[in-house]
């Protein structure tokens, strides 16, 4: 059998016919919304394996502010875990019919420059609000999209009151007693949603892309100074 398999690859190489690896590849580079199909994956892969090793990926990951800056990464790897399969499976959904329309709005970068500060925005509202609770998800990130999708379609001239309602359904759910959701990390992501939202809305014209590059780092220093300040109790 591996004789078989060698002699098809060497025929293959051969012949000039792309690896399967290649194939993959060209697919890959292909898809019109690679940032939204990259986060999903990554979220499932860490969900998956943090089942299989009894939840030590969520030790590991989960943000939680007091340590934030000797261990800095928890900052971002906290938006990758989840608690539960209902947690996991309401934000991949929400990820993947939003990340992908705001994707093909924004481009891919600006589509996870958004996420992330999003996400960012999040973790800072925890470390202000609520720093001794340990956070997992990516649901302060996907507030985010949804207010910056808001401010986009507004700007566009059309009508989201119902997204509005949507969010704000969802942002009430967070305060309900005994569902252990961080609206904290909603309400910073919605923040941040709104921020980076205005942002790209205004700064459209591709002679504002320097502008509109040094508006999103400016973003992403005061979020993270403010997350690394708070978490050596400077802010207590």
């Amino acid at each position: 059998m591996r004789e078989q398999r060698a002699q098809f690859q060497a025929n293959r190489r051969a012949s000039g016919a792309p690896s399967g690896l290649t194939v993959a590849r060209r697919r890959f580079a292909m898809l019109d919304q690679k940032g939204t199909v990259v986060l999903v994956a990554v979220s499932v892969a860490v969900w998956l394996l943090d089942q299989v090793t009894g939840r030590a990926l969520t030790s590991a990951m989960l943000y939680f502010a007091p340590v934030a800056d000797t261990q800095p990464w928890r900052i971002v790897t906290g938006l990758f875990v989840h608690s539960s399969i209902f947690h996991i499976l309401f934000n991949m959904w929400a990820l993947w019919i939003f990340g992908r329309m705001l994707e093909n709005i924004l481009g891919t970068w600006r589509f996870l420059a958004l996420f992330f500060l999003s996400g960012l925005g999040g973790d800072l509202a925890v470390t202000l609000l609520s720093p001794s609770s340990p956070v997992v998800g990516a649901s302060g990130a996907i507030f985010g999209l949804f207010a910056a999708f808001f401010v986009i379609q507004r700007s566009l001239g059309y009508n989201a009151v119902q997204l509005l309602v949507i969010m704000g359904l969802n942002l009430i759910v967070g305060f309900l007693p005994g569902t252990n959701i961080s609206w904290q990390a909603h309400i910073g992501g919605i923040v941040l949603g709104f921020i980076t939202g205005f942002v790209f809305s205004k700064t459209r014209n591709i002679r504002q892309r320097g502008l509109q590059t040094a508006l999103l780092v400016t973003e992403a220093v005061v979020l993270l100074a403010g997350i690394l300040l708070g978490a050596t109790g400077m802010f207590a």
